[in-house]
């Protein structure tokens, strides 16, 4: 599912222009870390989406009204940036061939194996 995913956001990136020209895998690092920044700025300001609205925005099937239900209680959250995250990671790996539900699968069994907080303070 997570490739599936992977591959639709890389489908609307370049319907979106995003790799009209060639893409630079140090910049696709640097948003995907502007990203984070942008949580964190929503955690700082306690900026958070309710459950109850983004459920209610999955069924909302008029594209007008979505649109401006997001816009007011969704957008620019910490919930939202965490998406973004996640959409850029995903765009990445699927630009770059990643198979990333095995690579994501792979790396949980391998720290399932870790010791507490993997030998370090934090």
């Amino acid at each position: 599912m997570i490739n599936e995913l992977s591959n639709a956001v890389l489908e609307t990136a370049k319907k979106n222009g995003f790799y009209d020209q060639e893409r630079n895998i140090a910049e696709m690092l640097c948003l995907i870390h502007s990203e984070v920044s942008e949580a964190l700025e929503c955690d700082r300001k306690g900026r958070y989406s309710t459950s109850d609205s983004a459920m209610f925005l999955l069924h909302e099937k008029d594209a007008d009204t979505f649109k401006v239900l997001f816009e007011d209680q969704v957008k620019d959250t910490f919930e939202d940036e965490l998406a973004d995250v996640m959409i850029r990671v995903m765009d990445l790996a699927a630009h770059k061939g990643i198979d990333l539900e095995m690579h994501i699968a792979l790396k949980m069994r391998y720290n399932s194996m870790r010791g507490y907080k993997h030998g370090k303070r934090y």
